[in-house]
């Protein structure tokens, strides 16, 4: 797509969490410790999955899709602002703006899409466990995954493109610690209704619409267990569901605040800090709340973890 004339912006100033320097080293270390527990948590538990035979299921390849999410979408905002307040250069490059927004609109719809269909997922297993391997069989899950990927970027190619077409004229100056959609909207002294419209319309087909298939899943898995008569088999029933429903819950809310609402309502501020909550702190917390709260996980991670320790010491 061609771009439009922006050329009296040729780069971005990230303002980012703070401009105070003993706040800057504080947040530097604090979000490189972060980073590296959401790295190192995610690839664990990628790896316990992958070299667990138990654990090769339906369930835990979409959990394994999300965690590749989650480590791309924290690498794609967090070495940038790292970078940026240990130079205290600040500055991002238009193209690298551009690039960074692709990226990151790209994992946020992915994930939204992965969450409904790990709802699903459940649901099968809870409501139709006879049909479950039918329903969830292989190559469904392969489909799964490659249409949720390709639906995420599609949806970002929309989005970057008519970011391209607007004129950034003004100041240069981004009140945000990452090139996000309504940060680069207040700068733009271009029309940005269709931009808003876009994404306004995107957050109704990927988010609202993941909210009710997530919500419709949970309604019938509540229905069935309900009708359980066991307490152990309730019990494990709830299990399954409430790492989950915990995530979505909590990922959710945040990407609706921030998107559904139109530019001229966001305090950037507020903004900042519900930004920290669903591009940092859900990649951390994800593998988190999946392992601790699932026997499974725990297990398997247990096994290599002692594997790890014993291949060392040998």
């Amino acid at each position: 797509m061609e771009m439009n004339n922006h050329s009296a912006i040729a780069e971005f100033i990230l303002v980012g969490l703070s401009s105070a320097p003993e706040q800057q080293i504080i947040i530097f270390w604090a979000f490189a410790f972060i980073y590296a527990v959401a790295l190192a948590g995610n690839f664990l538990l990628i790896l316990a999955i992958g070299t667990c035979s138990k654990l090769h299921t339906p369930m835990y390849f979409l959990l394994v899709n999300l965690s590749i999410v989650n480590m791309c979408s924290i690498s794609i905002t967090v070495p940038k602002m790292l970078q940026n307040l240990l130079t205290a250069q600040k500055t991002i490059s238009f193209s690298a703006c551009i690039v960074q927004v692709f990226l990151f609109v790209w994992a946020l719809g992915t994930e939204i899409l992965l969450l409904s269909f790990m709802a699903f997922d459940r649901y099968a297993a809870i409501c139709q466990p006879l049909h479950y391997m039918v329903i969830m069989k292989k190559e469904v899950c392969i489909g799964i995954a490659a249409g949720v990927w390709i639906m995420g970027m599609v949806n970002s190619a929309v989005h970057a493109g008519l970011l391209l077409k607007l004129t950034f004229c003004s100041s240069h100056i981004m009140n945000h610690f990452f090139c996000d959609l309504p940060p680069l909207w207040k700068l733009s002294c271009s029309d940005i209704s269709l931009n808003e419209t876009m994404a306004f319309s995107a957050d109704v087909t990927f988010t609202m619409s993941s909210c009710a298939l997530t919500f419709i899943s949970y309604l019938l898995i509540l229905r069935t267990i309900f009708t359980i008569q066991s307490v152990k088999g309730k019990k494990k029933a709830f299990s399954t569901c409430s790492s989950h429903l915990l995530v979505v819950s909590f990922y959710f809310s945040t990407i609706i605040y921030t998107y559904a609402k139109p530019s001229s309502a966001n305090d950037l501020e507020e903004y900042k800090s519900v930004a920290i909550i669903y591009s940092v702190v859900t990649p951390v917390l994800n593998p988190i709340i999946y392992s601790l709260r699932n026997k499974e996980v725990k297990e398997a991670l247990a096994k290599l973890i002692c594997r790890i320790w014993s291949s060392q010491h040998e």
